[in-house]
């Protein structure tokens, strides 16, 4: 009866093991979580390059046609906008390095906290420099993809139509892939995705159009 009992406590060392792999696992989990975090966030800066340069080379392919001035619209609109979205990115991780690291040193006159566990907690922060980055890179390669499309067309229908073209599959490209990392319905939210960027070209167009008749 005795040895039955003891062999029904819990041993420490499984206890020890036991804990362990929740703790590997929760590591694991949150490592998932921050890699999709930063996947999403590279989709959708590459998704504003995408739509954001097209809607400026179709706007301003509307008042004048030649290629090399819708191509030099769409690469100011990719250097203006890669260095507006690093330098967003580097403000806004910026400000919140800075929160959380004074609630750290708050943290660590009060619990007594050292330096090796402080460094641990500071290695976890987001890195600025690499959020800017990634943000740069993201809205340069979403850029890219009309800017090539445009590159060697000389006729003026054809080349807005492939620009519309490329620009579309890849807005179901980019909405299908953030869908699926937010566990999203893919069809619904790529068609979502894709009649905003219509929308936006349209608008784009019409009201560049627009303006360009008016003699402004």
């Amino acid at each position: 009866m005795a040895a039955n009992q003891v062999h029904d406590q819990p041993s420490p060392l499984n206890e020890v093991k036991s804990f362990d792999v929740e703790q590997q696992t929760q590591n694991d989990e949150l490592d998932y979580t921050k890699r999709g975090q930063w996947l999403r966030a590279a989709i959708l800066g590459a998704n504003d390059g995408l739509l954001s340069t097209a809607s400026l080379m179709i706007g301003v392919g509307a008042v004048r046609t030649d290629i090399k001035t819708m191509i030099l619209s769409g690469v100011a609109g990719l250097v203006a906008g890669a260095c507006s979205m690093a330098i967003g990115e580097l403000v806004s991780v910026y400000s919140q390095y800075d929160i959380e690291m004074a609630q750290m040193k708050r943290d660590r006159s009060t619990n007594n906290m050292g330096v090796e566990e402080l460094n641990a907690e500071k290695e976890k922060l987001p890195n600025p420099w690499h959020a800017a980055g990634a943000s740069a890179l993201s809205f340069a390669v979403g850029a890219l993809v009309p800017l090539l499309g445009a590159a060697f067309i000389k006729d003026y229908v054809v080349r807005v139509g492939v620009v519309i073209g490329v620009v579309s599959f890849a807005l179901l490209g980019f909405g299908g892939l953030g869908a699926f990392l937010g566990k999203a319905p893919i069809v619904k939210s790529s068609l979502r995705v894709l009649i905003g960027g219509w929308f936006a070209m349209g608008v784009t167009y019409g009201i560049t159009k627009l303006v360009g008749k008016s003699g402004l």
